[in-house]
């Protein structure tokens, strides 16, 4: 069926903003706006719950643009609904300062709900957005106050299906029967180097069906039939037992000269191919940027439409808050970000406190579990060893979406994916847990979260050299240079169970960045009541009687090796400070003043400790200094061969020590 006139004028006012928007910055992708307007333009007047005029209203479906690199699509859509994007920054696309990036980022621009453009972070993003409604759903609703009731939809690309991540979140969306997450895949055959024949043949529907999925495929004649797009789309609403793909063949460039050639993905189409894509169909050659007023009124009259849904769904909210009004306060305080009154924390001493940090670590969450039920998470199968398992708070799973603990399999980029999606969607503290060595696998999803300023928390385990016998497979060197070069990232690595239960203080506060605890496999003695300064970032854990010549600087595990080097070294009468130093980014806020207290600036017999890579430590050892770590990678024994192996000895730190400064404190 052939789309009305007047649907047609609206799709490429749609397809010629981002045409000339590409082409005015010279950079950027015109294939695919040309080739997936017609089907978005379907979701967004046909599906789509959204209020331009509130895009924080919390019930609104969400739409995520896995397909970042198609983001003048979506600026396209946000403009003419009613969003705050001009027509002005349309032409400022892919300008510095700009409210139209390349890829799409949340939080930069109303109405994007994910940062997207890394292929396949979308799916995974959509899939946390989907877990958190059907949890929110089963927390919250009640009978007749239906106040979580949205679905959310994502677009696809090639691209996207190819990234291993997607693999990871598609079987997991499958496993939970999430019936309320809708998949639109724009099959057009064409990756940035070429037709996908030569490396992209797999049969997707038959992917999603081993996935458990509904799935349903649109041909290549119907791929710009709105009614057809429609209908699907209807079909996929009413499945509510189990996710809906929709595999849409499409043209990409549609119209263009270079319609379905990869030179439409990547770069503009340039201005005789942009005269000649308007030719082709039918629209005006000037101006550019034309948007003709009844089109602008039609988008905008769906923007209001939106309004009149927010406002039923109000009343419906106000009905609920008046039945349920201590439900109400929970929801409304976690919606704000804000933290219960008096959490119950627990209190360690040398009687309890004598443990793994990963152990400690799973009493605190346990402790302030029942307080905080915005706190929900899992591992990647690994629960028993990271300790991160939510006692009596149940599974997510089909059936109990109320649980609070997931269980994401084998699956750390997924996992992190779905994260972020967690905590775009609001309502909720996520949190994810795995080995630290196994931060290569979900690294990207992080660095977006840290670029989001997402507040999540990831609980790595298994920390250093000091695992022992599984070796170096499993034993993580560079992890902790890697996330403290990252920017946005908190990386704290307590020494004992008090800088932990410190930790957790801050990492559930609210935050505009991502918190990773770095924890130990195995015990670590409890280094005595104090004030444990983890806000401040380093701090004296033990000075000397007399002004300092030495200062020893540790983390983790490697402060009580610290202080017991400290004492040997001082029984040659050196005055040696011991500082604890968790976390690099909080030291680093820290007044001038408070860091010179910590590190004397006269005092330049400087070492650091710590099981990992040097990297970075000169920073703060000086260049007089002494960074001792771990700059190979470790080995397979018993933790006390390999700490005798490498080093990690009192007596090997006090002579180190000792030697090497011998010159510096003259």
């Amino acid at each position: 069926m052939a789309n009305s006139p007047a649907d047609e004028l609206r799709i490429n006012t749609i397809r010629f903003l981002a045409v000339d928007a590409v082409q005015k910055a010279n950079s950027g992708h015109p294939g695919m706006p040309l080739g997936a307007a017609a089907f978005t333009y379907a979701l967004w007047t046909r599906k789509l719950r959204f209020d331009p005029a509130d895009p924080q209203w919390p019930n609104r479906d969400r739409f995520i643009l896995s397909a970042g690199h198609a983001s003048m699509l979506l600026y396209a859509l946000l403009y003419l609904t009613g969003y705050g994007v001009s027509l002005d920054d349309i032409k400022a696309f892919r300008q510095l300062g700009s409210k139209t990036p390349g890829h799409s980022e949340a939080t930069h621009t109303p109405g994007v709900e994910a940062t997207t453009g890394p292929l396949g972070q979308g799916i995974g993003n959509a899939v946390g957005f989907a877990v958190a409604e059907a949890h929110l759903a089963a927390i919250y609703n009640r009978p007749g106050h239906e106040i979580v009731n949205h679905r959310t939809y994502c677009i696809a690309s090639d691209g996207d299906l190819m990234e291993g991540v997607s693999q990871e979140v598609i079987s997991l969306a499958g496993h939970w029967r999430l019936g309320k997450l809708t998949v639109l895949y724009d099959s057009n055959h064409t990756s940035l180097a070429g037709p996908t024949d030569v490396t992209f043949t797999d049969d997707q529907i038959a992917r999603f069906d081993a996935c458990g999925w509904h799935t349903q495929f649109v041909d290549i004649a119907h791929g710009n039939d709105v009614e057809r797009i429609d209908e699907a789309l209807s079909i996929a609403e009413n499945i509510s037992d189990r996710p809906s793909f929709i595999l849409v063949r499409t043209h990409i460039g549609y119209g263009s000269p270079r319609q379905d050639s990869f030179q439409a993905h990547g770069e503009p189409l340039g201005p005789d191919n942009v005269k000649k894509t308007k030719e082709n169909l039918g629209w005006p050659l000037e101006p550019d940027f034309l948007v003709p007023p009844d089109v602008l009124e039609y988008f905008r009259d769906v923007g209001r439409k939106g309004g009149a849904l927010r406002t039923q769904w109000q009343e419906t909210y106000d009905g609920w808050k008046r039945a349920y009004p201590d439900l109400a306060a929970q929801y409304e305080r976690t919606l704000r970000r804000d933290l219960p009154p008096n959490l119950p924390w627990p209190s360690f001493t040398a009687e309890n406190g004598a443990v793994a940090t990963r152990d400690s670590g799973g009493a605190v969450m346990n402790a302030i579990a029942g307080a905080l039920p915005e706190l929900f998470g899992g591992s990647a199968d690994l629960d028993p060893s990271t300790k991160t398992y939510l006692k009596g708070f149940g599974d997510f799973q089909p059936g109990s979406y109320e649980g609070r603990n997931v269980h994401y399999g084998v699956r750390e980029h997924g996992m992190a994916a779905i994260s972020n999606g967690l905590a775009l969607h609001g309502g909720l503290l996520p949190y994810c847990s795995t080995f630290f060595n196994f931060l290569d696998y979900l690294k990207p999803s992080l660095r977006l979260a840290a670029l989001t300023k997402l507040h999540l928390i990831y609980v790595f385990t298994h920390d250093s050299i000091f695992l022992g016998e599984d070796g170096p497979t499993h034993e993580p060197i560079e992890h902790l240079a890697h996330l403290r070069a990252t920017p946005n990232v908190v990386v704290v690595r307590p020494a004992d169970a008090l800088e932990v239960l410190e930790t957790w203080k801050l990492c559930v506060a609210p935050s505009e960045a991502p918190w990773v605890l770095v924890l130990s496999r195995q015990k670590l003695p409890f280094l005595g009541q104090r004030d444990a300064a983890v806000a401040r970032g380093a701090y004296v854990i033990s000075d000397s009687e007399k002004s300092p010549e030495l200062i020893l600087i540790a983390t983790g595990s490697e402060v009580a090796l610290a202080l017991a080097a400290k004492k040997l070294i001082e029984q040659q009468g050196v005055p040696t400070r011991v500082v604890s130093m968790p976390c690099w980014e909080l030291f680093e806020r820290q007044s001038q003043e408070y860091k010179e207290s910590v590190l004397p600036p006269d005092v330049h017999a400087r070492m650091s400790i710590e099981a990992g890579a040097t990297l970075g430590w000169e920073r703060y050892v000086g260049d007089r200094g002494y960074a001792f770590g771990v700059d190979r990678y470790g080995a397979s024994a018993p933790l006390a061969e390999i700490a005798q192996a490498y080093g990690f000895t009192p007596e090997n730190i006090a002579r180190l020590a000792l030697e090497r400064f011998a010159p510096a404190r003259r």
